[in-house]
């Protein structure tokens, strides 16, 4: 039970901060974002046959914690992360950082205290460096982006 309530927690809370960023904002980061939502769904599709986590229960239990994780706190976060920090390049990589060692270390702690889910085959060392290593990957793209289409110029 724990484990959905914060599934639920973590996308209504981070899907409801939404409301506060700008439309301007949310548009114009909006490709990054989805692009972060495939890097982030890769790693959980090579979850499974490297087992990475487990997820107590079923495969729909996985899909679950997968997807809140990924559109839930990970898309709104790239958004506000993005909105905040962009063009700043080194706010940008100390945000993430940050962001990044709080997941990895406190919060996967807590996760898997409440059975969220398992780690097996990762550790919290690579959820840091796997995500940290997409926040240059994913500002790259943006500034492509930017140099590729006009509309989503500073």
């Amino acid at each position: 039970m724990v484990p959905a309530l914060i599934r639920l927690g973590l996308v209504l809370i981070s899907g409801g901060s939404l409301i506060f960023l700008p439309k301007k904002a949310f548009y114009k980061y909006l490709p990054v974002t989805i692009f972060t939502s495939v890097l982030v769904l890769s790693v959980c599709a090579l979850s499974i046959p490297y087992k990475f986590w487990v997820v107590k229960g079923n495969k729909t239990n996985k899909v679950l914690n997968d997807f809140a994780y990924v559109f839930g706190s990970f898309f709104a976060g790239t958004l506000w992360i993005f909105h905040f920090t962009y063009g700043k390049f080194k706010h940008f990589v100390g945000i993430n950082f940050i962001m990044d060692f709080l997941l990895a270390y406190p919060l996967n702690y807590v996760f898997q205290k409440f059975k969220v889910y398992k780690l097996v085959n990762f550790k919290s060392k690579h959820i840091f460096l796997t995500y940290f290593s997409f926040s240059f990957i994913i500002y790259g793209f943006q500034l492509l982006l930017e140099k590729c289409v006009p509309y989503f110029k500073r």
